[in-house]
């Protein structure tokens, strides 16, 4: 391996925890729970689905990181697919995060960010409804716009090097928490909280309590919207190469890191429905650009309170962009490396000591993302598509202890065999009750999946020639 196609270990323990907070806490808390509660009806199931959505992610992260105390390289999932599956599915998983699962991740975190910077300082309404094929392009095109801008200066900033990068994320995780931690302490000591909204039912759409059957199909279809909120936990393995101590410090950050969001999630839950009744957010759910946290904020403490968490979003959204952007270049810098990418994208700067290339081209396709859909509609198909692997990934997990005993690992999963194969099982409910329920989503995921089997034989036919 050459200089130019090498990257240097720089990230300590501390910061690997903060990138792992980072881009995990972004737009999905602040507001998903309007679509959830539309779904589900109950403030406690409400919440239930973010424990469990927590505690599965949790599944995942712990089995995760028996993976990279294994191998700590560059790429996360698509080292790791190679040595359990094989080239092919190693490349689909590549290229699924190129063309859906990552960049699409960055599409909605700065589209959120150009939302909640709107209502701080409102843009001018400009763009059409006209659509093309069923996506209107031109729909809140001024919103559209800051997100492709906030992308490209975020892949500019991380493009200079990576310890400037890290060093704004470790910052913007601290004021991040700080502002999360007041909110959650001024909605508790209310005035307007009350304990009758933990317990009160919807009257507007659940007249009928959910059982059975119909109780299951609710809480997984909720739950796109809770994984969403914890969508990036295996992230900062796509960065092992750059982190030290690789085989300790990688696991750690993931399984602290993972604990840090299920308590922030909940606890911000349990405040949205202590302040304000199942059914406001359920009517806030027609409502596409209003963010259910800036309403709570409102009740709590006026206009101000309304700015206060705009900035609070803001800076959550601004945080987990520049750390999607810095993590998910490498899968593009390792399949290059591989001669599984354009050439170019495994280019590492002689002086920043970064993947320009690949970052750039990510930058490209995450703007096209942005004018390709709504927020919901990018997040459900990126959810879709990513627990695919997630579950291949737990079930490598599974494979290798029985058929490489011998490998060393320096962190083993806790409760396996029971732990990665509960996760696994529940990657393909999800994968079948989201094909039943919401085939769009599905069918474009899969298609944007499939684009990458083409790509894959022309790549091998020129490497052969």
């Amino acid at each position: 391996m050459t200089p130019l196609d090498q990257l240097k270990p720089k990230i300590g323990l501390r910061s690997a925890i903060f990138l792992v907070v980072s881009v995990i806490v972004g737009s999905g808390v602040f507001k998903k729970i309007a679509p959830m509660a539309q779904e589900l009806g109950s403030p406690w199931l409400v919440v239930l689905c973010w424990i469990l959505a927590g505690l599965i992610s949790l599944a995942g992260a712990l089995s995760t990181a028996e993976m990279v105390s294994m191998f700590p390289n560059s790429g996360g999932e698509y080292y790791y697919f190679q040595k359990v599956y094989g080239r092919f599915f190693s490349f689909l998983y590549g290229w699924a995060s190129f063309t859906v699962i990552k960049t699409a991740s960055i599409s909605a975190l700065a589209y959120i960010f150009a939302q909640s910077l709107n209502s701080l300082f409102p843009l001018p309404e400009i763009g059409t409804d006209a659509s093309f094929l069923g996506i209107a392009l031109f729909q809140n095109l001024s919103i559209k716009l800051l997100a492709a801008l906030l992308i490209l200066l975020l892949t500019l900033l991380n493009y200079r090097g990576v310890h400037f990068a890290e060093r704004l994320s470790n910052a913007l995780t601290y004021v991040m928490l700080i502002g999360i931690v007041v909110f959650i302490i001024a909605g508790i000591t209310a005035d307007h909280g009350s304990l009758n909204n933990l317990t009160q039912t919807s009257k507007v759409n659940h007249e009928n309590a959910l059982t059975g059957w119909n109780l299951m199909k609710a809480l997984f279809i909720a739950s796109l919207g809770a994984f969403w909120g914890y969508e990036g936990w295996n992230n900062i393995a796509y960065i092992g190469e750059e982190v030290k101590n690789p085989k300790r410090n990688l696991p750690i950050s993931l399984g602290v890191g993972t604990l840090i969001v299920i308590l922030v999630y909940v606890s911000l839950n349990i405040v949205f429905v202590y302040v304000l009744p199942i059914d406001y957010f359920i009517q806030l759910n027609n409502t596409p650009n209003k963010i259910a946290a800036i309403d709570v904020a409102g009740q709590i403490s006026g206009q101000l309170g309304m700015t206060l968490v705009a900035c609070l979003i803001v800076v959550t959204t601004l945080n987990s962009t520049n750390s999607s952007i810095l993590m998910s270049a490498r899968i593009l810098y390792a399949m290059a490396r591989d001669k599984m990418f354009f050439k170019s994208a495994s280019i590492v700067h002689p002086k920043y000591n970064t993947p320009g290339p690949a970052l750039f081209i990510q930058a490209f396709w995450a703007i096209a993302l942005v004018f390709s859909g709504t927020f919901d509609q990018l997040t459900d198909m990126l959810i879709f598509a990513a627990f695919i692997f997630y579950g291949s990934t737990a079930l490598g997990v599974i494979l290798l202890r029985i058929k490489h005993p011998e490998i060393e690992r320096k962190y083993k999963v806790i409760g396996y065999p029971f732990v990665p194969a509960i996760f696994c099982l529940f990657c393909v409910a999800l994968f079948v009750i989201t094909i039943m329920n919401q085939p769009y989503e599905a069918i474009w995921g899969l298609s944007l999946i499939a684009t990458g089997v083409p790509v894959y034989w022309w790549l091998n036919r020129r490497m052969n020639e």
